[in-house]
């Protein structure tokens, strides 16, 4: 069996992300872009620390709903150590598949717990908005110093 069509074993990653979510913290010296709704409590800071075109460390702060909290957790797992190249593919699955459109279950991991995000239109953008913290810092080419 697939754990991942599992809609009980999905739930347990969300939770679990969101009960105790991993790289929440601030770091003085990095770059961070700021994301927030206007529809909920969503209100996040995504800082990522970029040398030689690597995502050395990537972490978040803020309040957000239980979806925006445990994906923003998971991004931070799924990005940390990749090069830029390898993230922007990471979340262009990811943005796939919150859009119901085909997408690589091994590359984005435990972001599968997300797959059905898509069918509540509304749940995409808490989804997303770390993600879109992510894509700020890295389209600015931020990298931070060594």
């Amino acid at each position: 069996m697939n754990y991942f069509d599992d809609p009980q074993f999905l739930r347990q990653i969300i939770m679990d992300h969101y009960e105790n979510p991993r790289n929440k913290r601030t770091e003085a010296d990095y770059p961070h872009a700021r994301v927030s709704t206007d529809s909920c409590i969503d209100d996040l800071t995504i800082q990522v620390k970029i040398v030689n075109d690597v995502i050395e460390d990537i972490c978040f702060d803020g309040q957000a709903c239980t979806i925006a909290t445990s994906s923003a957790s998971i991004m931070t797992e799924l990005l940390k150590g990749k090069t830029i190249e390898e993230a922007e593919a990471i979340i262009a699955e990811f943005n796939r598949m919150v859009h119901l459109e085909s997408y690589n279950e091994e590359l984005l991991q435990e972001a599968v717990a997300f797959k059905n995000v898509g069918r509540q239109a509304n749940r995409i953008t808490c989804a997303t908005l770390g993600w879109r913290g992510a894509v700020k810092i890295i389209e600015e080419g931020h990298e931070s110093d060594v």
